[in-house]
């Protein structure tokens, strides 16, 4: 009686297994895989938004990392790329912020990328 049901039991097990062989596994649309952090990354379109970006985001721009973009990130949040003007900047740093300006964008602040409220080190690293 043991064996029997040993061989049935086996039998069961390795019928379950062919089926999830021969079964096509779900497909996932491209949107399911999404969260709400990827929707606001695809919405700066490759440039830096001053609302939600951490100070790292302004390494690739000579002069502005770590002292001015320290007060682009503190000084938040923005309407408009124009409005970084309106901070105590030095002509220097007004000069380096108009220099490199069409390589931001501004978007509305969202939780997903400043949770924590720490922009100056936001754990995301190259």
């Amino acid at each position: 009686m043991k064996r029997l049901v040993a061989w049935l039991m086996s039998g069961v097990v390795m019928a379950g297994l062919l089926l999830t062989l021969l079964l096509p596994s779900p497909a996932f649309a491209a949107s399911d895989l999404r969260n709400i952090a990827d929707d606001k990354i695809a919405e700066r379109a490759g440039k830096v938004d001053l609302n939600n970006c951490s100070v790292r985001r302004f390494q690739d721009y000579p002069g502005m990392y770590p002292t001015l973009a320290g007060k682009i990130v503190l000084g938040g949040p923005y309407s408009s790329v124009d409005d970084v003007l309106a901070l105590d900047l030095s002509d220097r740093q007004k000069e380096l912020f108009n220099k490199y300006k069409g390589n931001f964008t501004v978007t509305d602040a969202s939780i997903a990328l400043n949770e924590g409220d720490d922009r100056i080190n936001d754990g995301q690293y190259r």
